[in-house]
C-alpha cells in the first residue's frame, strides 16, 4: 500500500524534471511511502511521458543509480559546442565501438551523449549508416533533445532543430571523410 509523503526530499521535489541514466528525462510526479517484505521504503514516482513509463526509485538509492539534476545552461552550450567537432572514430571493430556509444548514451551525461551525436552524425552528402549506426545515432539525438528541450523550455522538436544547426556549423564530414575510409579499408587489405 502506498502513501503520499512530502513534497521534496534529497533537494527533488515533486514536478521536477530529472535526468535517469538509463532512460533520459523524466518528472518526478510523486514521492511516496511503500511497504516492501516489510521494509518501509521512500520512492520517488519518475514518469517518462515519450515512453509511457513510469518508474519508482528509492529515495535512498537515487544517487547510487546516477540519478541527477536536469544540466545548467551552460553544461548545454558546452554540449552544443561538442557536436561542432570534428568526429573522432575509433579505429576499432564496430561491436566494440557500439558497446562503447551505448555506454555513453546511458551514461546520462549531456557530453558523452553529444560526443555520441557528433561521431555517428551522417550528412546527405555522406555514405549510408548501417541500421545499428543509425539506431545508436537517433537514440542519442532523442537523449539530448529531451534534455535541452527541457532545460530550454522548447519542444523537442525545436531541440532537434537546434542541435543540427550546431552539427552543421562542424567540420565538413564530405570528401575528407571517405578519403580516410579509403585508407583505412588499404590498410586492411
Amino acid at each position: 500500500m502506498a502513501s503520499k509523503k512530502p513534497a521534496q526530499r534529497q533537494g527533488y521535489k515533486t514536478g521536477q524534471f530529472i535526468v535517469y541514466p538509463a532512460h533520459g528525462v523524466g518528472q518526478i510526479t510523486a514521492i511516496e511511502e511503500q511497504e516492501v517484505a516489510g521494509i518501509k521504503l521512500e520512492l520517488f514516482v519518475i514518469d517518462f511521458q515519450k515512453d509511457k513509463m513510469r518508474l519508482k526509485v528509492p529515495v535512498a538509492k537515487a544517487e547510487s543509480v546516477g540519478m541527477r539534476r536536469l544540466s545548467e545552461g551552460d553544461y548545454v552550450e558546452r554540449a552544443l559546442k561538442v557536436v561542432q567537432g570534428k568526429a573522432r572514430v575509433k579505429r576499432t571493430m564496430w561491436s566494440r565501438r557500439a558497446q562503447e556509444y551505448d555506454a555513453k548514451i546511458n551514461s546520462g551525461d549531456l557530453i558523452s551523449i553529444a560526443e555520441v551525436v557528433r561521431d555517428l552524425y551522417r550528412d546527405q552528402s555522406q555514405p549510408e549508416q548501417s541500421y545499428s549506426e543509425r539506431q545508436l545515432y537517433e537514440a542519442a539525438l532523442d537523449r539530448m533533445a529531451r534534455e535541452i528541450a527541457a532545460v530550454n523550455k522548447m519542444s523537442e522538436t525545436e531541440a532537434v532543430h537546434l542541435i543540427e544547426q550546431n552539427l552543421a556549423k562542424g567540420p565538413k564530414r564530405g570528401a575528407k571523410a571517405n578519403d580516410s575510409e579509403a585508407d583505412s579499408k588499404e590498410e586492411a587489405a
